[in-house]
């Protein structure tokens, strides 16, 4: 670990295992080698956690999650090893920038947003807390899709970002197993007399298994995400290739090998394609294979009564929801357990978290395309259904409505297999993620389930780690709270607590201030190099970065923004905040009304950044290809935070906690953890506005945006500018399906609702931005309250309420 060793592994990779001279500058083989350095030290200690968690026959946690959005590694490495400074020493020796090799790491993009970033949040905190959590996902070829913005529109370009290969990785060949897809069943008769079953015919697909390190901070544990790739049982047909059909000869491994191919966009209307099903049941079935044959290496074959002692399976949203009906084939066609036996493990090993409250994201699969993909599944799952209709009459005799609503085969002309219902029979836990979340699951979409089985309902809200999200992507502030009160924070987020008293220091303050300042310095070079606009430090910067959605509701942002302009062209400028607007995120390729929306944000840009009235008193971009590593830099530069989802349609959100623990001000609705985060930093630290969920479903009901913006005259003079085609002069009627939704009376986000209220709110944070020790008092009063929006509290909590796993302390070698 120490400055000459470093050097010599990273001369020796760099020489020998890439062939490289010391004249070649690649930064591309530089990373490398420097990634395979630090590897080698993970890899000792990777080796040692195994061992530790064999020896003590640990009870596993496995994480399935369809996303991981992990972004790069080596930052993160460096850090939770605790060799950042001797790395930076040992390359400065040599004549290379740590920096530069940094950006020669390709963002790990497997993840569409929230819930893969929230996925390899976890997979932190776990290592940290030394429990022993596997993640299992996918190894797509592709990850999210790069978007470049022109002429102002989004343009999808593929992210190969295994192009180069991936150092971190360590491929498991040892552990391929097979999953089937198509075939029928065939049924015999057991031993005992009792009926059994086999999937013939199939058509099968190799699932290779990719191993990453994911290191704890400074503890020696090193867990593991295990990627699955898809290859072919057969390179290819040889009888067809040797009659001259060369394509035909090579499409079964084409096709096999497409499941992993590309990470799918998440947005509803990609729901119902075949190949979102394959992938989803290939992930399942390979991962509990893998766990299966990890059992009976160690525990034997007749072992199956302590089975559900020591496992558990946590469903990371529905997706991979059919994990409960695999683990029931597997029990049952392979091991030879019987219905009641499979089922009691099943249902004692199986664990759901909830990330949505949209109905038509709560996946639905035809029961005729499972027939022809996952026959013997479907069977399985009948049955399940057909016993959990039985119980539920048995508690509502006659009640046929209330068995409609809660049979797992949603019966039509189509009929539909609801996988939300089919994780919540099979699951001994189901969980929301924020409080207001949870509540609503158990009083409207999860109704009538919180009626038969509330012991099975919980909440845990949403954090993110700490290590990523402040310690490494906020290097300034780290030095200034460690000055201050020492490093415990980094593994006990809740002592950022001691910097409370600090927040009336004057001189601290001010430190505070500085770093801030330095830090929006970085924002505003990121910004000129990829915007080509320039953003004033001195200047409020008003951020609002995630998927871009209807329901995230940019377009209200947007309007505000509009707003601004307004006020500036006719004059009205008295006691003025200088204001940067960035706004970022991508929108699903088929999501046509959010790519409208990106359009739009890009085309009110132009004409404000344009316009010479605007010099020193706004700016508008729009950030394009959204990211990881990109918000590593926007989160520690970001002043106030846009928080703004139409309540009670946000999950949680996990943005608002890393711009909270990096000193933002959250402007924000009563949805998802915002409702935690101001009870977390005080009302007065949070700039409140809009409907509560209740309140939503009143106005719902007679809902009149025409009147709303006729008795609004700053709303009105926005819509006129709209509508007149102010910013989109040279192609009329761009923007009218925008302007028709904000006038809906069925708009589900109720834009012009809140519309006011958000003025309003928008008006109060600028007038507190002008007063700065005010503000930075604000921003410290945010960071030292963020303590609840750590992962490593939401991982206790689902370790001590759903998995009751001991931790395994692994010696780190000398």
């Amino acid at each position: 670990m120490d400055v000459q060793s470093l050097s010599d592994s990273y001369r020796h990779y760099y020489h020998y295992t890439l062939g490289r001279d010391n004249g070649d500058g690649s930064v591309h083989y530089g990373f490398a080698a420097l990634a395979m350095a630090v590897r080698d030290r993970l890899m000792e200690r990777w080796k040692a956690t195994a061992r530790a968690a064999n020896q003590m026959d640990a009870t596993r946690t496995c994480y399935l999650s369809m996303e991981f959005l992990m972004g790069r590694a080596l930052n993160n490495a460096m850090l939770n090893l605790e060799i950042h400074e001797e790395v930076k020493a040992a390359l400065t020796e040599l004549g290379v920038e740590l920096e530069e090799l940094e950006e020669g790491e390709h963002d790990a993009g497997l993840g569409n947003g929230g819930l893969g970033r929230l996925a390899a949040c976890f997979l932190d905190s776990c290592a940290t807390l030394q429990l022993p959590v596997t993640g299992y996902g996918l190894r797509y070829e592709y990850g999210m899709f790069r978007q470049v913005i022109k002429d102002g529109y989004q343009l999808e370009e593929p992210d190969h970002w295994l192009r180069n290969g991936n150092p971190w990785e360590l491929e498991r060949p040892e552990f391929t197993c097979t999953v089937k897809f198509g075939g029928r069943t065939e049924y015999y008769v057991q031993d005992g007399g009792g009926l059994g079953a086999h999937w013939v015919d199939t058509h099968d697909v190799l699932a290779v298994p990719y191993d990453i390190p994911i290191p704890g901070y400074n503890n020696g544990t090193v867990n593991t995400l295990r990627l699955w790739k898809a290859e072919a049982t057969d390179e290819f047909d040889l009888d067809e290739f040797n009659a001259g059909f060369y394509p035909e000869s090579v499409a079964q491994k084409n096709q096999a090998e497409n499941i992993t191919m590309v990470l799918y966009p998440n947005d509803s209307s990609e729901n119902g394609k075949e190949l979102r099903l394959r992938q989803q049941y290939f992930l399942a079935s390979a991962s509990m294979q893998d766990v299966i044959r990890h059992w009976v290496k160690h525990h034997g074959t007749e072992a199956w009564d302590s089975f559900a002692a020591k496992n558990r399976f946590q469903l990371n949203d529905t997706h991979p929801s059919i994990a409960v009906a695999e683990l029931m084939r597997l029990l049952m066609d392979e091991q030879g357990l019987g219905w009641d036996e499979a089922w009691a493990i099943t249902t004692h090993t199986m664990a759901y978290t909830n990330h949505t409250l949209l109905p038509e994201a709560l996946e639905r699969w035809s029961v005729g395309l499972f027939k022809q993909l996952l026959p013997r599944l479907l069977e399985i799952i009948y049955e399940i259904n057909a016993r959990f209709m039985t119980l539920v009459s048995s508690h509502w005799p006659g009640d046929t409505d209330r068995m409609r609503r809660m049979s797992i085969i949603e019966e039509g002309h189509d009929p539909m297999v609801r996988m939300a219902y089919l994780a919540i029979v099979g699951s001994f836990s189901v969980n929301g993620v924020a409080a207001l979340h949870s509540k609503l699951l158990v009083e409207g979409l999860f109704k009538d389930f919180h009626e038969l089985w509330p012991e099975k309902f919980n909440n845990k809200t949403n954090g993110v780690t700490q290590r990523r999200w402040l310690a490494a992507c906020n290097p300034g502030l780290r030095a200034l709270i460690n000055d201050t009160i020492g490093d415990e924070w980094i593994t006990q987020l809740e002592a950022l607590q001691k910097l409370l008293p600090h927040a009336d220091n004057a001189a601290f303050r001010q430190r505070w201030h500085e770093v801030k300042r330095q830090n929006k310095q970085r924002l505003a070079d990121l910004v000129l190099k990829e915007c080509g606009v320039e953003f004033d430090v001195d200047a409020m910067f008003d951020v609002q970065v995630k998927r871009m959605h209807e329901y995230k509701r940019q377009l209200l942002n947007v309007l505000h923004v509009i707003h601004l302009y307004n006020r500036i062209k006719r004059g009205d400028t008295n006691d003025w905040t200088p204001r940067c607007v960035l706004i970022g995120g991508k929108a699903a390729p088929g999501y046509y009304q959010a790519k409208l929306i990106i359009k739009l944000i890009n085309n009110v840009a132009q004409v404000i950044n344009a316009d010479p009235d605007t010099q020193g008193k706004l700016r508008l971009v729009f950030f394009p290809d959204y990211r990881v590593t990109a918000m590593e830099t926007i989160c520690p530069g970001t002043d106030l935070s846009e928080q703004i989802s139409t309540a009670g349609k946000e999950a949680s959100g996990t943005g608002n906690m890393k711009f909270m623990m990096n000193g933002a001000v959250t402007i924000g609705t009563l949805d998802g953890a915002n409702i935690e985060i101001r009870e977390e930093a005080g009302e007065d630290n949070f700039f409140l506005f809009g409907l509560t969920a209740e309140e939503v479903e009143l106005v719902r009901q007679d809902y009149r945006p025409d009147e709303i913006i006729a008795a609004d005259d700053d709303f009105a003079e926005v819509m006129r500018l709209l509508e007149s085609g102010y910013f989109n002069q040279f192609n009329p009627g761009q923007f009218d399906p925008i302007i028709h939704s904000i006038r809906s009376p069925h708009d589900p986000w109720l834009v012009a609702a809140d519309f006011r209220s958000f003025i309003d709110a928008q008006q109060r944070a600028a007038t507190a931005y002008q007063d700065r020790d005010h503000w930075v008092r604000m921003s410290i009063m945010n960071a030292a309250n963020s303590g609840k929006f750590s992962t490593d509290r939401t991982m206790r909590e689902y370790n001590e309420d759903i998995w009751r796993m001991e931790t395994v302390p692994v010696h780190p070698p000398e």
